[in-house]
């Protein structure tokens, strides 16, 4: 068996070391041909001199992609994907929040139970901004009750994937990527292993409360329609609220008489009903705008730089 190691890179060059050396270490010792491909993300410090003394030690073993700019983990890890050749395949973080021994575990239960996919999940959120976990938790909540694919809470990137279940990813070549959604949705038997979550071994992480809130605004639009029908219902009950305050105000008219209506409550309905209007038209364009981005054919990734290796196979 052959294994593929997928690792996206953005400026993790003091965490490089570490990870391959712990890696190397569970790798060695299970019974498998091995190949790493780091896919550097544009990377502004030294990861991509990290990655070459890599290549040069292990030439057969370490290969890298460099993109042209930072197109995103997302990205970087269709590439890890499209250039992998294993016959099982891991995506896996450089800054060993992603624990490689649990590694051999995950290889037991493909090999031995028949499951396509070994996924893993965080037990807790320790060690993270009480902040983040809260809106994490929510997100979570929120995206399984409006979408029918089903997202597991603290589910990591990281896990081990038959090629058949690869293959399969790799025919949804959309630009608009989530990655944990595009995995649960193509399916096959996938069980989930849970441990302690660990602090970066080094190097800061380049997810920012605002990129996570981005991100997760991705997930909702790429996985439900949600946000459409919430708006089309909020126009619905705005249509019947003005169809009963007209009622309500010929009535009073014929009753009491005509009466001059409030400037100041009349603004504030003025307001609220263009309020609504544009949180609608709002919603409406971010799922035009996707549709822009989709029918542009633009690609999800361009390289600048593959090591002669891996090259030399893909030629």
């Amino acid at each position: 068996m052959k294994l593929s190691i997928i690792v996206p890179c953005y400026n993790e060059e003091l965490a490089l070391p570490f990870f391959f050396e712990e890696t190397e270490k569970v790798i060695q010792s299970m019974d498998v041909e091995r190949e790493y491909i780091f896919v550097n993300d544009g990377s502004t410090d030294k990861t991509l001199e990290v990655l070459k003394s890599l290549n040069s030690a292990q030439p057969n073993i370490v290969h890298y992609v460099d993109f042209s700019r930072n197109f995103g983990k997302e990205a970087a890890l269709y590439a890890g994907l499209v250039y992998s050749s294993g016959d099982l395949i891991t995506v896996m973080d450089a800054d060993l929040q992603d624990p490689p021994e649990l590694l051999p575990e995950m290889y037991n239960l493909i090999m031995n139970e028949s499951f396509d996919c070994v996924g893993t999940r965080r037990a807790d959120r320790s060690g993270e901004p009480a902040i983040r976990s809260f809106f994490a938790n929510q997100f979570y909540k929120l995206i399984n009750k409006i979408s029918q694919t089903e997202m597991v809470n603290g589910a990591r990137d990281f896990r081990l994937m038959t090629r058949q279940m690869v293959d399969s990813i790799l025919k949804l070549s959309e630009y608009n990527r989530f990655s944990k959604g595009l995995f649960s949705w193509v399916g096959f038997k996938t069980t989930y292993l849970s441990y302690e979550n660990k602090e970066r071994v080094a190097g800061e992480t380049s997810w920012s409360f605002w990129s996570l809130f981005k991100y997760s605004i991705e997930g909702i639009i790429n996985f439900s329609n949600a946000p459409l029908l919430i708006s089309a219902w909020m126009g619905v009950v705005s249509f019947v609220i003005s169809i009963i305050m007209m009622i309500f105000i010929i009535v009073r008219t014929i009753i009491f008489g005509n009466e001059t209506s409030g400037w100041t409550s009349m603004v504030a309905i003025i307001l609220l009903i263009g309020g609504i209007q544009l949180l609608g038209i709002g919603i409406l364009g971010q799922y035009v705008g996707k549709i822009y981005l989709e029918v542009k054919k633009r690609p999800i990734y361009l390289i600048r730089e593959i090591d002669k290796e891996k090259g030399h196979e893909l030629w």
